[in-house]
């Protein structure tokens, strides 16, 4: 009777609280179609503005396939930080946003898929306020990535929910309740939930021997192979590129002994277009390091005291002015900073709102206890090499880029981005043509060398292929200067590759023990699939049909 007293009251605390005292102001209810849906979470296939939105637009059976979109609107009877208020009254409501958030929980079948208690980040504070609508897409494959709610859709489908919607019909529910993260978790009542019908279709239907391949043509520095592979295989990748499988590729490029092989664009790219590749520009980086120490301008044994005059800075030690050019190179420097955990104090995502990038990053603690040495994912680190070399090649960077590097390679129309100080930005987002990609992975496979001609010293090729740091979590991966290192298998066959990497799924490869370099471009941003499909169409389809 105690117990069913307890849960009696909670539940009629929620279902009556937006009559109590209010810890914030929210927007109320909004509209009438607002009071006669509260509690429920509603189901869209396109975006629809507040004020147009009727109850006949909403679905209660949707056809699910690569390029469907779904969209969902929730009716709330509060806001979220007054729910967070609910579960812990002596909270402000400052402290409950960030330690708060909604709990999604996805089911199919009525069987819990995934359940993803979202990040206290997102959304913002006010919207945590005063929102008692949330509209938001799950799928919006014309803006991908740019939603929290996105990304707690592409966790669903990774962790599950790419398995449960089998083809055919399925009953998909979801569940949305308030969350804090406290000394443990306290979880809220059910704040809304809906279900839909879904009839999937995922798997598409086409004819490979209708699907015409591009045929290659020279470029400039590069000839055309007349090699074989296995046709019927590439043309089902593109088939299922074409059919959403793998979601914004733009290209495909597989050079072999230097010659073109492969070559493909999907999704409004040609031979023309410049891809933003993200830290894909890291190892540019780590390129034009090697070839500014064998000039002399700089050594990679050089430590930070040589570069700045570190008083100038917070937090001074002698473990920062003693950080050398090589722990930036190999992301093992003791700066405080991990681009994996939002938390960190130089997370990438606090750098960029910053003025200047540099003092951002040489304002950070270090704390050698904390990493010893080992690697975390640090862009900004790469901010202050460029940086360096910045001070240390002759005129700029940008003119020794292309004096040096994209000159000699016959790359001529490429795009840098550029720091608050205006000086080239090493974080990444450098823009080439995906042949132009080509050839540089394809001069690392050439050990430095471009038309007989060293441009890069092939010690530093082999300095930057060797596994100076392991990948924490991951079996077998490593990390050189800003390039990484991986191995497939295929027909049991090993194939370990050096590879420049860039948010979206962007990958250049260089394979050690076969001539090949590929070249995978992609728009994938933000989404927790853009890395994990690149292995599998490289798995299942292009190294098994360039191999043959």
């Amino acid at each position: 009777m105690i117990r069913l007293n307890v849960l009696t009251g909670l539940f009629l605390m929620f279902c009556y609280f937006p009559l109590q005292a209010q810890l914030v102001q929210t927007q109320g209810i909004t509209s009438p179609l607002h009071q006669a849906n509260q509690g429920k979470i509603l189901f869209t296939s396109r975006e629809i503005p507040p004020d147009e939105l009727k109850t006949g637009d909403f679905l209660t059976s949707y056809s699910l396939t690569n390029h469907s979109n779904l969209f969902l609107t929730a009716f709330l009877g509060n806001s979220l930080t007054n729910y967070l208020h609910a579960l812990a009254p002596t909270l402000s409501a400052d402290s409950l946003t960030k330690v708060g958030n909604y709990q999604f929980s996805f089911y199919v079948d009525q069987q819990l898929i995934y359940q993803s208690n979202l990040h206290p980040g997102a959304p913002y504070a006010r919207i945590k306020n005063e929102e008692t609508v949330i509209r938001k897409p799950l799928i919006d494959n014309q803006h991908e990535g740019r939603w929290w709610s996105q990304s707690a859709w592409n966790r669903f489908m990774n962790q599950g929910g790419d398995q449960a919607l089998t083809e055919g019909k399925h009953l998909f529910t979801l569940e949305i309740r308030p969350y804090l993260k406290l000394s443990h978790v306290l979880v809220g009542p059910t704040l809304a939930r809906g279900e839909i019908h879904l009839d999937v279709k995922r798997k598409p239907t086409f004819n490979p021997d209708t699907i015409k391949l591009t045929t290659p043509k020279p470029y400039p520095g590069l000839n055309v192979s007349s090699d074989s592979f296995d046709r019927p295989a590439i043309q089902a990748l593109k088939g299922n590129i074409e059919a959403g499988v793998f979601k914004h590729i733009t290209s495909i490029v597989v050079l072999k002994k230097g010659r073109i092989l492969l070559e493909e664009y999907f999704n409004g790219a040609d031979r023309n277009t410049l891809h933003d590749v993200r830290s894909v520009g890291k190892s540019f980086a780590s390129t034009l390091t090697g070839i500014a120490q064998n000039e002399g301008y700089l050594n990679e044994k050089q430590s930070l005291r040589e570069f700045y005059d570190l008083n100038a800075y917070a937090f001074q030690s002698a473990a920062k002015a003693a950080t050398t050019v090589r722990d930036l190179l190999t992301m093992s420097s003791a700066f405080d900073g991990d681009d994996d955990h939002l938390d960190s104090p130089g997370n990438e995502e606090h750098m960029y709102p910053e003025p200047d990038w540099v003092r951002f990053t040489l304002n950070l603690p270090v704390l050698p206890a904390k990493y010893q040495g080992e690697w975390h994912y640090f862009t900004a680190g790469v901010v202050l090499l460029g940086d360096i070399l910045n001070k240390r090649v002759p005129q700029n960077l940008d003119v020794y880029s292309r004096n040096k590097l994209f000159e000699p390679l016959g790359i001529r129309h490429y795009r840098w981005p550029y720091t608050p100080q205006n000086v080239v930005s090493t974080a990444g987002g450098i823009q080439l043509q995906a042949l132009d990609l080509a050839k540089y992975g394809q001069l690392y496979q050439n050990k430095g060398k471009w038309n007989g001609q060293p441009l890069i010293p092939e010690t530093w090729v082999a300095k930057t292929f060797t596994k100076h740091k392991a990948i924490p979590g991951r079996t077998q991966e490593y990390y050189g200067y800003l390039f990484w290192n991986k191995t497939y298998t295929v027909r049991d066959k090993r194939l370990e590759t050096y590879y420049c990497t860039g948010n979206g799924g962007n990958k250049i490869f260089v394979f050690t023990d076969q001539p090949l370099v590929v070249v995978v471009t992609a728009t994938a941003y933000n989404t927790s699939y853009a890395h994990t499909q690149i292995d599998r169409l490289m798995q299942e389809y292009v190294l098994p049909a360039v191999l043959k």
